[in-house]
């Protein structure tokens, strides 16, 4: 697998700074977005195999985000991990309908946040193999 990319999705520069800390020991190429319409921006010209999304953003927020990226054949692969200050139980709810793969309370916890990202990418990465080897199999039962 070629070098995982990770779109840190969050207004707060402390926050964005603090996640791309807890990135640097881990084997990706990073990108930041600063809102929602910048994230959606970002995950076309980036094409992340993760999202680490926060949810009060200005412009969309990250639950109308995820949604979007959930609901589009071209991005509905990417794993999204939700991190946020936002931690009731109803919250989890709405991130889980609106297609997030995971959430994650803020203050993070840098052993914790890591295993989680480093699973997410293997997990992907999983995925993206299986999908070539469907697109193999497709391609020989197609051949005369």
């Amino acid at each position: 697998m070629s070098t995982p990319k990770i779109l840190i999705a969050d207004d707060n520069a402390a926050n964005r700074e603090l996640l791309e800390a807890l990135l640097a020991r881990i084997d990706c190429e990073t990108a930041v977005a600063l809102d929602g319409q910048d994230t959606l921006a970002k995950v076309e010209s980036f094409q992340p195999d993760l999202v680490l999304l926060d949810v009060m953003m200005p412009k969309l927020n990250g639950f109308e985000v995820c949604r979007k990226l959930k609901s589009d054949p071209k991005t509905s692969k990417i794993m999204v991990l939700m991190v946020t200050a936002l931690s009731e139980l109803g919250d989890i709810e709405r991130a889980v309908d609106a297609g997030t793969d995971d959430f994650l309370s803020k203050p993070v916890n840098s052993f914790e946040f890591q295993k989680r990202v480093k699973n997410m990418l293997k997990l992907k990465g999983t995925e993206d193999e299986l999908e070539r080897l469907r697109a193999y199999i497709r391609e020989m039962e197609e051949r005369p």
